[in-house]
């Protein structure tokens, strides 16, 4: 894990979420975008270095729709960019954490990803990210 890649914020309203980042930043988000199979709409934030993405549920059964009901809005996830997402996965597997999904997956942001249970990671949805190219 070379850096945080981004810091990932489950909202209930995007368009009402923007405008809170918005002023918080005093800049507009950079980026949107869907990603129909997480069932997610996403807008992208820079503060300096940092990233900060926005989600918000786009479909009741998506992971988003789900996180919001049972914990309501908030830090969703902490994304680690990676060099090699697959080699990284199964680095991490041998170390004895749970990988969500075993075979990375488009995700927003030019990404392929995969993520660690938060049962393995004290609470804390991990994501890996790799650039892709």
């Amino acid at each position: 894990m070379r850096k945080i890649e981004h810091i990932g914020i489950a909202v209930k309203d995007l368009e009402v979420s923007n405008l809170v980042f918005e002023k918080l930043f005093g800049a507009p988000a950079y980026k949107f975008e869907d990603v129909e199979t997480e069932g997610v709409t996403t807008s992208f934030f820079m503060n300096g270095p940092n990233k900060i993405e926005l989600l918000a549920a786009t479909n009741p059964e998506s992971p988003i729709a789900k996180f919001l009901e049972k914990k309501g809005e908030g830090i969703h996830h902490i994304a680690f960019d990676v060099e090699d997402i697959v080699s990284e996965i199964a680095r991490l597997k041998k170390e004895g954490f749970v990988v969500l999904n075993e075979i990375p997956k488009k995700g927003a942001d030019n990404k392929l990803v995969a993520f660690l249970h938060p049962k393995s990671t004290n609470g804390v949805l991990i994501e890996l990210c790799q650039e892709i190219k």
